[in-house]
């Protein structure tokens, strides 16, 4: 048996410039890091030559196949096909964080699913070409409607200013900032769930059609992502990257009604009067985990004025896709 692992992300700015729709016309670029949460996938034979089927995968529910083609979810379905496995193996998969919140956790799945494979079959694959093969899978075998953000930092993890020129052409910057200071600002970082799960693919269908009616909005947000980068590498004040994140919130409630609603709305107001200098919701919008970003001393006040919500505590700057144990 092997386990691979695959950890989901926060995106601070840039999302939605992530989209081919938009890169391969005016480029796109996000800044965002990797986060201590994992999608967790193990991979083992299976002596179908003992049983009545050739396949057993697992996940909210069991499948047991005689054929790939038989397979319902998707994911397994494409990823089995594309690394030419189509008997004898046994997946499981698990995650630290529930689907649908906002933080690239399907991608995550996707991308330690891929490593998985790849590392059953004796093959190593860098981290790059990992992010490569896990857009190519989502967007043109299994053909959801997702950015390129999420799977990159899944595959490469760290703290990482990412250029989008094409789906085959992605630069990553790693933000290079002392201990000290990522500290500092892992520090800030406030999380609260609102309660509200639902698929990115869905919100995101709506943006996409307006991308000419918003390019130059997206223009914009794609310059917030240099702005936050020399915000923390010149150790300017970190209330500087709180305001901005703010400008970057209003700029992405702008792009679509759906992306927000009164209840977000609400919820982002009680933080910044509990003292978030900024905040945004993770993810495509409509639902999921917000981010604020408090200096710590307020954290107490914010604490009190979510008692009722899932406060979720992360570490920044996690590592990429890697096998666990095998």
């Amino acid at each position: 048996m092997l386990i691979s692992r695959a950890p989901v992300r926060i995106s601070f700015f840039g999302g939605g410039t992530d989209y081919p729709e938009y890169f391969l016309e005016h480029g796109g670029a996000v800044l965002a890091t990797a986060i201590d949460k994992f999608s967790y996938v193990t991979a083992s034979p299976f002596p179908s030559h003992l049983f009545d089927y050739l396949i057993r995968v697992s996940y909210r529910k069991v499948e047991l196949v005689k054929t790939v083609e038989d397979i319902e979810h998707k994911v397994y379905r494409e990823c089995l096909k594309f690394c030419g496995l189509d008997k004898d193996i046994e997946l499981h998969n698990v995650a630290d964080l529930p689907a649908f919140t906002g933080l690239g956790s399907s991608s995550a799945f996707t991308v330690s699913l891929l490593q998985a494979l790849h590392s059953f079959k004796g093959e190593f694959v860098k981290p790059l070409d990992l992010a490569y093969e896990a857009i190519y899978v989502e967007r043109h075998l299994v053909k959801d409607r997702v950015g390129c953000q999420d799977q990159l930092m899944s595959a490469m993890g760290g703290f990482n200013l990412v250029e989008f020129r094409t789906e085959e052409d992605i630069i990553v910057n790693r933000v290079a900032i002392s201990p000290q200071r990522l500290a500092e600002f892992e520090a800030h970082l406030f999380i609260v769930f609102t309660g509200i799960k639902r698929r990115a693919a869905k919100v995101v269908e709506k943006q996409l059609k307006r991308v000419n009616d918003n390019t130059q909005t997206l223009k914009e947000m794609r310059k917030m992502v240099d702005q936050g980068w020399d915000i923390l590498t010149s150790n300017q004040s970190l209330s500087a990257f709180g305001e901005l994140l703010d400008k970057a919130w209003v700029a992405k409630r702008s792009l679509d009604t759906v992306i927000s609603n009164p209840e977000i709305d609400h919820l982002y107001q009680l933080g910044q009067e509990a003292g978030a200098w900024g905040g945004k919701l993770l993810g495509a919008g409509a639902g999921g985990f917000m981010l604020f970003f408090a200096p710590p001393e307020v954290h107490p006040k914010l604490a009190k004025t979510f008692a009722n919500h899932q406060v979720l505590s992360v570490k920044i700057n996690a590592p990429g896709s890697q096998i666990i144990f095998s």
